[in-house]
């Protein structure tokens, strides 16, 4: 993954009219989840904007709440590249990949971010685009190539997880497709139904007329 670095603020103050002035001021709430679990009653200090959210066995798990400028984020939100971002909160450092963003759906506005940070030793699960690379025999033989999965759901420790996805075509004939099952990527599981197409090549009209003449 490319890396990015983010600067934020801890975020203490959670009310409605807070996050509409945060809005207002160009930041984007955000939330970092995944961090570390704590037994009850927790006997430690908590930091700026960090709160405990109860999980099971009498445990809970560490999550920050934060602001960062919306024109910080702008090269790490639209784009579809991937990328460990190291974040600069409370004077110290946080691995995170950024996990969802919640959109104003009339005006498409950034209204939440949510982080998750991540560890060497803890696998994640993230989308990866998908690139196609090579000439399929299909396509030369007329056909179409379709990618109809443009991204495909990764499981592995973040360090693992790469930009982008390779698949060759060369070898796709006509009528003939890849599946999630065919594919095999070093260090990865991949999490996508195995039968799930990820690219095909379909016969076009001018290709079904030349296979027709040679089957007569």
């Amino acid at each position: 993954m490319k890396k990015f670095a983010l600067k934020a603020e801890p975020r203490t103050e959670l009310s409605k009219q807070n996050l509409k002035k945060l809005r207002k001021e160009g930041n984007i709430p955000a939330v970092i989840s995944g961090g570390k679990i704590v037994e009850l009653p927790f006997e430690g200090t908590l930091k700026p904007g960090e709160k405990l959210v109860p999980i099971e066995n009498g445990k809970a798990v560490i999550t920050t709440d934060i602001y960062v400028k919306g024109d910080d984020v702008r090269k790490l939100i639209y784009t579809p590249d991937i990328f460990e971002v190291d974040l600069d909160l409370n004077g110290e450092t946080k691995k995170v990949v950024m996990k969802d963003l919640q959109f104003q759906p009339v005006k498409d506005t950034v209204l939440h971010i949510d982080f998750l940070e991540v560890y060497p030793d803890k696998p994640i699960v993230m989308e990866v685009p998908v690139q196609v690379e090579g000439h399929a025999e299909g396509v030369k033989a007329g056909g179409k190539l379709t990618l109809t999965m443009r991204k495909l759901k990764t499981k592995a420790t973040y360090d693992k997880i790469p930009e982008k996805l390779v698949v060759n075509v060369d070898h796709l004939g006509l009528g003939q497709s890849l599946a999630v099952g065919d594919l095999h990527f070093d260090g990865l599981e991949l999490m996508n139904a195995k039968n799930a197409v990820v690219c095909a090549v379909k016969l076009t009209r001018a290709a079904r007329g030349a296979q027709a003449k040679a089957e007569e």
